[in-house]
């Protein structure tokens, strides 16, 4: 095989469209994400997409989670403050 011929014929047009199209697809779109992310074989391209959606959407998740527990902690203090300047 000579150098400049590439390893992994990459995905066409229409097989992104088909790609995105099943991972818009509420929850078998993110099955089909872990199968595409961690299966076996497989598209190189369409496989370090999938890892990369999933890690957004794992980092996304925590901040979430720790923006949740700021609030929560805001909130509580905000209310224990508030309820006794009313006493």
């Amino acid at each position: 095989m000579a150098d400049d011929e590439p390893l992994e014929k990459p995905l066409s047009t229409g097989e992104w469209f088909v790609t995105l199209l099943v991972l818009g697809i509420p929850v078998i779109g993110l099955i089909m994400h872990f199968v595409w992310a961690f299966g076996g074989g497989g598209n190189l391209g369409r496989r370090n997409f999938c890892r990369a959606v999933l890690l957004m959407i794992f980092v996304f998740f925590c901040l979430a989670v720790l923006a949740l527990i700021g609030f929560l902690l805001l909130g509580g203090t905000m209310a224990a403050l508030l309820s006794h300047g009313h006493r």
